[in-house]
């Protein structure tokens, strides 16, 4: 049995192009899916029971929520959103509930501030001064809920070298405010789990790196890596060192050190898994994934750092939360790695079933990655 065109036999051609056309069909429902969005909520030091709030939302965000793109071009303008800045305001304080410490909801009169650019689009600003019986006690986060479960409230409160970080979850119900203010590793630990397996992207470009490390093409033909140990070491390899590259990118970027459009970003993202699947169905992925997995861990470092950017934390905060996200990114990385190379290892007749399984795998890889492009590679042509 060799490769899905080197097949032979009407049958079983057939079968193989079921198999394609089943994955291909399954490709736009899975590119045209909601980008993971976050928006960010700053709440200053609070004296009696009162403090500045100011909350900055992706109008991307806004426009999923509510409708904002009235002439239908993709491309949201000032005139468009200040015709609506009543709704939107009455939009997010529905979705946003403070309460003090007697159960009573605090009074927060929300205005709109402004646009704001950021390197990854313009984001609507909001404030006001919100007043809560016995000081701030807990905080309900509703925006997006139901219609983005990638969606996440980024949530900073004090002020100076005494700011508490932590994300909110639309969907968590009202959560309780600790007093102090401080920021732990653990905080960000669960955003970093969160945000990878939402990251079809990050996780289907390392799934095509691992792929010639358990099917190898021998021969002309697809057959079962015969050594699992050896295949182990090669996707600890590939695995550490797109851990390495990412982690390199991922404190540049939310350091600021170094810039890159996330649109531009997103795109090349796509590009690498078109490559890696395309070197894979060649059969020359064994050779390459090492290096492939540094260079592109590079450029999808750029991906995560967008969740961090805009907390502007002091450098004791910061520090913590960078290290608890790319935590739980290695973590969450690590458990879809296994639990694919568990699939793999565990599969009934894997010999019978690597010639059609790591063509069609490969060529669906391909088919996604190309999708991603571009759309994503229109997206930074409309946002340029």
């Amino acid at each position: 049995m060799h490769g899905c065109g080197l097949e032979t036999g009407r049958r079983s051609a057939s079968r193989c192009l079921r198999h394609v056309l089943v994955l291909t069909l399954l490709l736009p429902a899975l590119a045209l899916a909601h980008k993971a969005s976050d928006s960010y909520l700053r709440l200053g030091p609070e004296h009696d029971g009162r403090a500045e709030l100011r909350w900055d939302i992706a109008v991307r965000d806004l426009d999923l929520a509510i409708g904002l793109d009235t002439d239908g071009d993709r491309l949201l303008r000032w005139g468009e959103l200040r015709g609506q800045l009543g709704r939107i305001v009455d939009h997010l304080a529905a979705r946003l509930t403070l309460a003090g410490a007697d159960g009573s909801a605090c009074t927060l009169p929300l205005a709109a501030l402004g646009i704001e650019a950021r390197v990854d689009g313009p984001y609507l600003a909001l404030g006001g001064r919100y007043r809560c019986t016995g000081g701030l006690k807990t905080l309900d986060y509703r925006l997006l809920a139901g219609l983005d479960p990638t969606h996440r409230g980024l949530l900073r409160r004090g002020g100076g070298e005494g700011q508490s970080v932590r994300p909110l979850d639309p969907a968590g119900g009202p959560v309780v405010l600790a007093a102090d203010g401080t920021t732990t590793i653990g905080a960000f630990f669960g955003q970093g789990v969160h945000h990878i397996l939402i990251g079809y992207d990050h996780l289907l470009f390392l799934l095509c790196l691992i792929l010639p490390a358990v099917f190898r093409r021998r021969d002309g033909e697809w057959q079962c890596a015969p050594d699992r140990l050896a295949a182990l070491r090669s996707v600890l390899v590939t695995v550490s060192l797109f851990t390495l590259a990412h982690s390199i990118t991922l404190a540049l970027a939310t350091l600021g050190l170094v810039r890159l459009p996330p649109a531009w970003v997103e795109a090349a993202i796509a590009a690498s898994i078109v490559l890696a699947a395309g070197l894979a169905l060649r059969g020359q992925g064994q050779r390459r994934e090492a290096w492939l997995a540094f260079a592109f861990g590079l450029v999808h470092g750029f991906g995560f750092a967008n969740v961090l950017v805009g907390l502007e934390l002091p450098a004791g905060a910061f520090a913590l939360a960078l290290a608890g996200f790319n935590l739980g990114v290695e973590a969450g990385q690590l458990l879809v790695v296994g639990l694919a190379l568990g699939v793999f290892f565990a599969l009934p007749g894997r010999g019978r079933l690597a010639p059609r399984l790591m063509p069609v795998g490969a060529l669906a890889a391909m088919g996604l990655g190309g999708v991603w492009l571009v759309e994503r590679l229109m997206a930074a042509g409309l946002g340029s």
